[in-house]
């Protein structure tokens, strides 16, 4: 068997030979004054060997780090991305992408929206004590018919636990307004009922009262730098101590005491209150999501409520 020798090229005078050996470790020529003729030969280009990331023609890593690519990470096609062993982010955790006016309209319409069903759940339970408190045979209906009461918070019970656990369901339209609209006719059934034991001026001043502290209150926790969600623990203890020191209310029958506790209850809620604003900004340390706006009016109008409630306590038992 014989051996062909191939004969290479003829050689240009003042060029290596062709191909040039590719050696990442040699320095590099000096580019600006032209070929050296018998210096090192050129580094690699951009399809052989690494790059800077970024260049033309290399796939960026979307999560940072290492694992760049070259020429792999893109389909030249369509400029998708294609890497195989670092696939790309999911779409509501990637960060590279600049969403920042996306996530302000959608917070804003989430805010509108919140405090637009919180209205509506307001009025009807204003309705329901307007109706308790000026009408006398309402009065006497339920002066007489205490059970109905008990109907109504065995209702706002359960319906309180289907939107508080069931996330299927306080997300899903339209049963998650069927289900706040069952839990707000119960606890408006619940509310007229207590203020028609009261006087109609101590009503009155209650809610005027109510009024005007839930109103600042919010107010100032859409606008203040300070963050009342980081306080999620202590207000958790404190509701804690707040049940404890409504055993011992009921105990011990004492005016004072009932002044005391009612207090500290409006306080507690008034704070609730601050929590649960702040937790519709999304800029917090703890946010809702845009999709929780039956839970976040839930949340609003339960501590709306208990302030009314302690506050027309407080003023029942000052009044005697």
């Amino acid at each position: 068997m014989t051996t062909e020798k191939t004969s290479s090229p003829p050689l240009l005078s003042g060029h290596p030979a062709f191909p040039p050996v590719l050696d990442t470790n040699m320095q590099s020529p000096n580019l600006q004054g032209g070929a050296a003729p018998c210096g090192p030969p050129c580094p690699p280009p951009a399809a052989f060997g690494p790059s800077v990331p970024g260049a033309f023609g290399v796939a960026m890593n979307p999560q940072g780090g290492s694992g760049y690519v070259v020429n792999a990470g893109f389909n030249d096609s369509n400029c998708v991305y294609n890497n195989q062993e670092d696939p790309p982010p999911p779409f509501e955790d990637n960060e590279v992408f600049d969403f920042g006016l996306d996530n302000k309209i959608i917070r804003r319409a989430f805010i509108r929206k919140v405090f637009m069903v919180l209205t509506t759940q307001l009025m009807v339970t204003l309705a329901f004590v307007a109706l308790f408190t000026f009408v006398e045979p309402v009065k006497m209906f339920v002066a007489v018919n205490v059970w109905t009461y008990l109907v109504s918070y065995a209702v706002f019970f359960v319906s309180l636990c289907v939107i508080s656990c069931c996330g299927n369901v306080r997300r899903r339209h339209p049963w998650n307004l069927v289900a706040l609209a069952v839990l707000t006719l119960s606890m408006s059934y619940m509310v007229g009922m207590i203020a028609s034991y009261h006087d109609t001026d101590s009503v009155i001043m209650a809610v005027g009262i109510t009024a005007v502290v839930c109103f600042t209150v919010v107010i100032f926790s859409l606008q203040t730098k300070y963050d009342f969600t980081s306080c999620y623990g202590m207000l958790f203890v404190c509701l804690i101590v707040l049940i404890v020191f409504s055993i011992l209310c009921i105990i011990i029958h004492n005016r004072i005491l009932h002044i005391v506790y009612a207090g500290l209850g409006a306080l507690l809620f008034t704070c609730f209150l601050a929590f649960d604003t702040q937790l519709l900004l999304g800029n917090k340390q703890l946010a809702l999501s845009p999709e929780e706006y039956i839970f976040a009016a839930l949340h609003l109008y339960t501590d709306v409520i208990n302030i009314f409630l302690y506050i027309l306590s407080i003023i029942g038992s000052a009044r005697g």
